[in-house]
């Protein structure tokens, strides 16, 4: 690939929507997924007794095992919710992107 190629496609209005749209939905699952986390560990740190509370009076498991496995299967979710976008708008626009280059050779 050339210098000038790569020049076409970092102009290409359609390339750089794609880096825009993917990095912005990128950086606000990043920022959700963080806020979640330390929001955990916060909690954890100021209201210890809160998550340590027994679910029920006679079982051993506090709260604080679901609530980490509740983030956990989160952390899941958000990682499919950006496969799905990626799968479908960001490969779309990818194409178009290839296709116009390619119509450039």
């Amino acid at each position: 690939m050339t210098k000038e190629m790569v020049e076409q496609i970092k102009n290409n209005p359609k390339y750089q929507e794609l880096v825009t749209k993917r990095s912005k939905f990128a950086w606000t699952l990043s920022i959700i997924i963080l806020v979640v986390y330390y929001a955990f560990i916060l909690f954890i740190a100021f209201s210890p007794e809160t998550l340590g509370t027994k679910i029920s009076p006679e079982g051993m498991m506090t709260w604080g095992i679901p609530v980490g496995i509740a983030i956990i299967v989160f952390a899941f979710a958000l990682t499919g919710i950006y496969v799905k976008r990626a799968n479908s708008e960001f490969d779309g626009l990818l194409n178009d992107v290839k296709s116009e280059v390619k119509e450039m050779k």
